[in-house]
């Protein structure tokens, strides 16, 4: 089996890990910061995605990513959120095509932004699977777990329990 690999950023990484951690075809995700080109290239929360697409489509990563954080916002917290789908080899139009596409789930403009990636720091160890750790949290309660039941829901031919 060949993995591809997508970064994604936009909220809170212990969240965006949770989301992919249940999804049928996604084989790995590494939670962290990534840069991308400049002048993006501060480094912000996001997850590596390691993915099997005969099983999961770039198409269905990026629709569940555009739906599960605030895509159409641009608040005061976006230079730790960049809202960004990552790409590690010259793919930047076919997302945008892809993002594009799904603007008409909703009202407002997404402002997601395909990057080229440029470098990933992993987070330390106590914060990798953090939802699988710490499940009964008020954080993963009240965050992640609304989230999960949203894409269990809408996604369902992709969800598996994590």
């Amino acid at each position: 089996m060949t993995l591809k690999k997508i970064g994604f950023g936009g909220g809170c990484h212990w969240c965006t890990e949770a989301y992919f951690q249940a999804l049928k075809g996604v084989e790995k995700v590494e939670q962290g910061w990534i840069s991308a080109t400049f002048p993006n290239d501060g480094f912000s929360e996001a997850v590596i995605i390691h993915y099997d697409s005969k099983i999961i489509s770039v198409e269905v990563l990026t629709s569940i990513h555009l739906h599960t954080h605030a895509s159409t916002k641009n608040h005061s917290f976006r230079e730790k959120y960049r809202s960004a789908v990552y790409v590690f080899h010259n793919e930047i139009e076919a997302v945008q095509k892809i993002i594009n596409e799904i603007q008409n789930d909703f009202e407002e403009a997404i402002i997601t932004k395909p990057l080229l990636f440029k470098e990933f720091k992993l987070n330390s160890e106590d914060q990798q699977n953090y939802y699988r750790k710490n499940k009964e949290g008020a954080f993963c309660e009240r965050y992640i777990l609304p989230k999960l039941k949203k894409i269990e829901s809408e996604y369902a031919n992709y969800f598996k329990q994590i």
